[in-house]
């Protein structure tokens, strides 16, 4: 499973809060969370340090191919982007099919720092340490995963893009990336998208689904206004809405009447892959 994290790059107004040491707002997989006040004694590295550890993965794997799925995860715990890269291509040479490298070693990674971030257990300087890890990994690991794509069928047209006022991403790409290599064209417009360049763009692109990503509750009204909005332009039945997010859930798109919820990349696609079968038939 792939968890969906989105890291905010700091603005001024949150450099200046780090140089107050005054607690930072940031985004995590299950919420808008509060970071707590940074420890007094000892920095990021030695936190990180006390937080080093392997991950035990399940799946029927070689040896070796166990070790570099941990090292991947370890790396992004550790904040280690030359850990990161060497293991990533480490995964290329051993064969291993690069989603499997993102789902079951960096995202197992982000997914623990996430949690302990949560917890208290590590700060603000972690998690951006963390995202730069990821990014540095998939910059080895992304040649792949295009060249995986131009072996694919498309399976339907995928609009893609978080919300109004939301500027969070990481997640949302590592969406887009995971439906493109399932065989869905993905249509990404990024971050900070109002409700009507998101039914502009389906028209034009001519897409089949609509994915809408918050991040933030002060947000999540945006994906009500979608629906809302192409139900009064009277469009709602030509696209399929499905909805994701830190603190989206099953219930919140039950409530505004969206096709569909995925809680992780993987379970989107899934999703996504469905709702063509019904097109279809």
């Amino acid at each position: 499973m792939i968890y969906i994290f989105n890291i905010v790059p700091l603005d001024p107004t949150h450099r200046a809060g780090l140089a107050g040491h005054t607690p930072a707002n940031i985004i995590t997989r299950l919420a808008f969370v509060p970071a707590p006040a940074y420890e007094q004694e000892g920095g990021a590295s030695s936190r990180l340090a006390r937080n080093k550890r392997k991950y035990s993965i399940e799946e029927e794997t070689s040896m070796e191919q166990k070790e570099i799925l941990a090292n991947l995860a370890s790396a992004i715990i550790e904040g280690d982007e030359d850990k990161a890269k060497k293991n990533a291509q480490e995964a290329l040479k051993s064969k291993i099919d690069p989603l499997k490298a993102v789902e079951e070693g960096l995202s197992k990674g982000m997914a623990s720092v996430g949690e302990k971030f949560e917890k208290g257990e590590v700060f603000l300087p972690e998690l951006l340490m963390a995202a730069d890890t990821f990014n540095a990994a998939m910059e080895v690991l992304k040649p792949e995963i295009e060249a995986q794509k131009k072996h694919l069928t498309k399976a339907g047209k995928v609009l893609i893009g978080t919300v109004k006022s939301d500027v969070h991403n990481i997640g949302k790409n590592i969406v887009a990336t995971v439906l493109e290599t399932n065989g869905f064209e993905v249509v990404d417009l990024g971050i900070d998208n109002p409700t009507l360049k998101f039914i502009e763009e389906a028209e034009k692109t001519k897409a089949d689904v609509i994915a809408l990503s918050s991040l933030m509750t002060t947000t999540m009204p945006g994906q009500r206004e979608l629906i809302d909005t192409l139900k009064e332009m009277k469009l709602r039945e030509k696209y399929f809405v499905i909805v994701g997010g830190g603190p989206v859930s099953q219930e919140w798109a039950d409530k505004i009447g969206a096709d569909g919820y995925g809680r992780s990349a993987v379970q989107a696609v899934e999703m996504v892959r469905k709702l063509m079968g019904k097109k279809k038939r």
